[in-house]
Formats: C-alpha cells, sequence, structure tokens
C-alpha cells in the first residue's frame, strides 16, 4: 500500500498559482539546457523511501487546505554545498486537484497513510463549471459547501 507525504505550499494562493510556478520553473530548466524535471527540494529526507515511489503523492496543503497532490516518481538524497543532508522529490508535473479539507500549519512534512488522504476531484464526482478557489475556500469557510 502506497505512503503518502503532506506539505506546506509556501507562497502559493492557489492550485492554480502552483500549476503556473511548476510551469515557469520547467521552462527555465528547459531554456538553460537542464533535465526538465519539477522537484522539491526538503531537509530532511525521509527514511520510507519504497513506500513513497510505490504509487505514493505529495499532498500540497494551500492557504489552511489540503488542495491538490502530485505523484512521487523518486526521492533523491544528497549534500548540498555546505555539507547539509537533503533531499529532491522528483514530481509528475500533472497536478491533480483533490476533495479539499482543512489543514492546520506545521513545519516539514507528514507521513499520510492510503486511508487517510481526500479523494482526487475528479473521481469524487463535482460536475458543472467549478468555481474559482478563492469562491470555493470563502463558501466553505460559511458551511454553505
Amino acid at each position: 500500500m502506497p505512503l503518502h507525504l503532506l506539505k506546506l505550499c509556501v507562497g502559493a494562493t492557489s492550485v492554480a498559482d502552483l500549476e503556473e510556478w511548476i510551469g515557469e520553473r520547467l521552462a527555465q530548466r528547459r531554456a538553460a539546457g537542464q533535465p526538465v524535471e519539477q522537484f522539491h527540494t526538503t531537509r530532511m529526507v525521509p527514511t520510507r523511501i519504497d513506500e513513497l515511489v510505490s504509487g505514493g503523492s505529495l499532498y500540497w496543503v494551500i492557504k489552511g487546505e489540503v488542495a491538490c497532490r502530485q505523484t512521487l516518481l523518486e526521492v533523491r538524497p544528497f549534500v548540498d554545498a555546505d555539507g547539509i543532508r537533503r533531499c529532491h522529490l522528483v514530481l509528475d508535473p500533472q497536478v491533480v486537484k483533490v476533495v479539499p479539507r482543512p489543514s492546520r500549519p506545521f513545519q516539514g512534512w507528514r507521513y499520510l497513510k492510503a486511508a487517510e488522504v481526500p479523494s482526487d476531484l475528479n473521481a469524487g464526482g463535482r460536475s458543472g463549471d467549478p468555481l474559482p478557489e478563492h469562491m470555493e475556500r470563502e463558501l466553505r469557510a460559511l458551511g454553505l459547501l
């Protein structure tokens, strides 16, 4: 059974903002002649790597809600120029929206078992045109969604 990670998406104001940032970073890497892959660098190295890369995802908390996920492709530990152990979480650049759920702030990342993750929105079945994220967030805060 896959294991997942939960992490705050610091600086992003919406899923669209995260997607735009990913697109910009991939374009920069392409223009610089670097491998075109998306990764997130962390200070801590997960100990359960095999479980994470066997179908796991990184779930992003945006503006206090678990909002989306990216499939984890690889975990690459390394030592930086200052001699500090870190790792790159290599991610599929496709962002999948999930059924939003509140999440309190925390530092670093947390493991999530498969039973603890929210459903993907395309699998959970909302129909019709989606509302803007900020409007959905406000409606949920008011208890109307």
